[in-house]
């Protein structure tokens, strides 16, 4: 008997195949979209059979875009809009991924400001419009009250509200890639 139950257990994992991944690449000046993406991170490994990868912009690996069937990027705002080394990744990003860009992939961001008027969701926007540039599905947040988000954010430091903001976005983007093909 137990050596049935052990066999369909080693069956439903190899049935399972790998786990999808997500990478979470981001920019900090100030430690606060670490932080943030710390929590984004802490959500989306709630999410079983995906796999998490948290990396500076500068860190992150060609093969590693590639494999990722997701992609979260953080940026804090610098003048209304991302910083200069999240703009030179999503750049790579267009190059490493080629011709058909992020065709089939998943793709998302979340960001950190001084104030709520100092350009979070045009910084937002410029992301997603280079995501959808390169053909990337984005997927926004959930906020609190259920109302749809851009993604996450804080301003200032990271307070207790924006991390479980972040977490949730982090667990929603991990949730949605999982029925992806």
């Amino acid at each position: 008997m137990r050596r049935g139950i052990l066999i369909l257990l080693i069956l439903a994992a190899a049935l399972r195949g790998e786990p999808k991944r997500i990478l979470i690449a981001f920019h900090s000046d100030t430690g606060n979209t670490a932080a943030l993406a710390d929590a984004v991170r802490e959500g989306a490994a709630r999410v079983q059979d995906v796999s998490v990868s948290l990396k500076r912009v500068q860190e992150v690996r060609d093969d590693e875009i590639r494999a990722a069937a997701g992609i979260l990027v953080g940026s804090p705002v610098h003048w209304q809009t991302l910083s200069a080394p999240v703009k030179s990744f999503l750049d790579r990003m267009g190059r490493v991924l080629g011709p058909e860009f992020g065709e089939g992939k998943l793709g998302g961001v979340f960001v950190t400001s001084g104030a709520p008027s100092n350009g979070a969701d045009l910084a937002r926007l410029d992301v997603i419009a280079a995501l959808l540039s390169m053909r990337f599905a984005v997927i926004g947040g959930v906020l609190d009250g259920g109302y749809g988000s851009l993604g996450a954010q804080a301003f200032g430091s990271v307070a207790p509200a924006a991390r479980e903001d972040a977490r949730r976005f982090g667990e929603r983007f991990a949730r949605i890639t999982l029925k992806m093909p």
